[in-house]
């Protein structure tokens, strides 16, 4: 049976996601819930990184804690997890270094690599192995009370591989190079293994209460146009074709997906063609330019604000967000307001994030007005269906007023 949870008071992110119009546009970013808020750092105290992450009541505090601070500007959660535990699901160890990040001691070294059979012929029980992670999304979709909906996600199969292989975070990629240009089919055959895992990971995280889901591909830019659409793309598609099946085979709605494949600018059209919902943009894109590409796809757009703005004080915030929102149109439709990047970086001022938040709500309220009184050509959205009202319309109320940690 079923999980039964509180009715969700505020769908603006999941109605955008699918394209409609919305009072304003939905925000979070990405790992919102971490190490630049104090909270953080009491609630994890002498805990090791993934000890939070395996302790649900920890991982559903942490999850809940930029919800608190930003209450009624902030319009997701994510479970507070990492990509790499689909890595440890498959056997492989991984450890948190301070300051340092994710290390595998035993990194995958060649197909000739005992560990690299070993990996290949492990069945990976997910329900099992990471049933932490779902106990923590049905927690934290308890403690939400339906304030805002919670979204899950995984690694790609390709930046998984990278880390696999180089033992962690690398400038220089070398191993994940030699493993595409040296051993291109066994590439292509873990690639395709750790993509199965992805869709069953997605799919009980759904299972277990998330409402929506993301594929953060954070290496992809390391890949040429020809290598991303070998060793990315067929593998970024996979999960978006046979998530929906596997989701309908359980019994569970098909939520909306988004895809996150960073640097990699040469490929939005190709990912506007895949059957995500939600093409998430980095900061190395033109807003106005992506949104044209978009349009014509049917596709909504999240991103893409360079998170370093938020060092840069109230005035730099303002200007990154006025273009985002003139680009985005007024981002009543087919925008989710994000950074393009996975997350908050250390340091940063809550309270400037917060500013980052109240900017987005005020600068779209009046885009909205300014196109009216101005007499400018108004902007439509083509979704996949059909095209929706003009921008400067009021759209109809929708009710009341996140996390790849580590990568």
């Amino acid at each position: 049976m079923a999980t039964q949870f509180e009715p969700l008071k505020n769908d603006r992110l999941l109605r955008a996601a699918r394209g409609e119009k919305v009072d304003r546009p939905p925000a979070w970013v990405m790992r919102q819930a971490g190490r630049y808020l104090p909270e953080y750092h009491k609630a994890k105290g002498d805990h090791d990184f993934f000890d939070c992450c395996r302790s649900p009541e920890i991982a559903s505090t942490l999850t809940l804690q930029p919800i608190e601070r930003y209450h009624g500007l902030i319009d997701a959660a994510i479970i507070f997890s990492d990509i790499l535990v689909i890595p440890q699901a498959m056997g492989m160890e991984v450890i948190m270094v301070d300051k340092k990040g994710p290390h595998f001691p035993d990194p995958l070294q060649s197909p000739e690599d005992k560990q690299y059979k070993e990996v290949m012929e492990r069945p990976v029980d997910v329900k099992k192995s990471l049933d932490y992670v779902y106990k923590a999304i049905t927690l934290t979709r308890h403690k939400l009370k339906g304030r805002v909906p919670l979204i899950g996600f995984c690694g790609a199969p390709w930046t998984l591989l990278c880390y696999m292989v180089e033992g962690g975070g690398t400038k220089l990629f070398v191993q994940s190079k030699t493993w595409v240009y040296k051993y291109a089919e066994e590439s292509k055959e873990i690639l395709f293994k750790i993509a199965q895992i992805c869709v069953d990971h997605l799919a009980q995280q759904v299972v277990a209460g998330a409402q929506m889901i993301q594929v953060f591909d954070s290496w992809a830019g390391e890949l040429s146009p020809s290598t991303f659409k070998e060793f990315s793309l067929p593998f970024l598609k996979y999960i978006a074709d046979t998530l929906p099946i596997k989701l309908q085979e359980l019994k569970q709605e098909v939520v909306p997906m988004t895809v996150f494949a960073k640097g990699a600018w040469y490929a939005l059209e190709d990912l506007c063609d895949l059957k995500y919902n939600v093409i998430s943009l980095d900061w190395l894109h033109d807003p106005a330019e992506a949104f044209k590409v978009a349009q014509r796809k049917g596709k909504v757009l999240q991103g893409n604000a360079d998170p370093g703005v938020l060092y840069g004080g109230r005035e730099a915030i303002t200007k990154v967000v006025e273009e985002m929102v003139a680009g985005f149109q007024g981002g009543k439709q087919g925008w989710i307001a994000n950074l393009g990047h996975a997350g908050i970086t250390p340091f940063v001022d809550p309270d400037d994030l917060r500013h980052f938040f109240q900017e987005i709500d005020r600068l779209s309220s009046k885009y909205g007005r300014a196109s009216t009184i101005d007499g400018g050509e108004s902007a439509s959205f083509v979704t996949g269906k059909d095209k929706v009202q003009e921008k400067d319309e009021e759209p109809e109320a929708i009710g009341d007023p996140f996390s790849e940690q580590q990568v």
